[in-house]
């Protein structure tokens, strides 16, 4: 799978602009409230996110679950 268009790099924190429409865009996808930052239920959901597609359960948006996280896309989580 090609790397998604809203997905740049590995986001462990949210440093730039970039970033936050990144986790924007995988709160949107998983029914969060779009804040934009990576607080605690953002990275519980990408840890549900990545112990369902038998990934690390590191919490990180990392290529792997970005890839996950746009398979999911249409469907919602």
């Amino acid at each position: 799978m090609t790397k998604p268009s809203w997905y740049n790099k590995r986001i462990l924190a949210v440093n730039n602009e970039f970033d936050r429409e990144a986790v924007r865009h995988v709160q949107r996808v998983l029914s969060l409230e779009e804040s934009g930052e990576l607080d605690d239920n953002t990275v519980i959901k990408i840890r549900g996110i990545q112990y369902v597609f038998n990934l690390p359960m590191t919490g990180i948006i990392d290529d792997a679950t970005a890839e996950e996280v746009e398979r999911i896309f249409p469907f919602g989580a």
